[in-house]
């Protein structure tokens, strides 16, 4: 069975950081992709955040590019979003989400979320 897992949230004041992981855990399954997205308020759908693929490629949000930065340990199945010059509207659950090839399949999975709070 996979499980992904957040860690790394918390109360930060604006202008700190915050590095946030997320490992996929199970077996007989290869990484297609990983990526953080945040949902900022209930209600609110979630946004994606940053992405990184397989092969190392990234994506970001123009409201995080510059201060974000998503990079992985393939070796641990681990992706980190180090959250820098946090701002008080960068508070939200915070999401990872792993596409996973499992045999001829790919699925999508979610971890629980983890609450990063930024106060002005």
């Amino acid at each position: 069975q996979v499980q992904v897992v957040e860690s790394g949230g918390g109360l930060v004041q604006a202008g700190g950081s915050l590095r946030l992981s997320c490992t996929a855990s199970g077996s007989d399954f290869s990484i297609e992709g990983m990526g953080w997205y945040r949902r900022q308020a209930l209600g609110n759908e979630r946004e994606l955040v940053a992405e990184i693929t397989s092969g190392g490629a990234t994506n970001y949000a123009d409201s995080v590019k510059g201060r974000f930065t998503i990079s992985r340990d393939n070796a641990k199945n681990t992706v980190y979003l180090q959250m820098n010059i946090l701002k008080p509207e960068d508070t939200a659950v915070y999401y990872c989400n792993a596409i996973l090839r499992i045999g001829p399949w790919t699925y999508s999975y979610w971890g629980q979320g983890t609450q990063v709070t930024v106060s002005s």
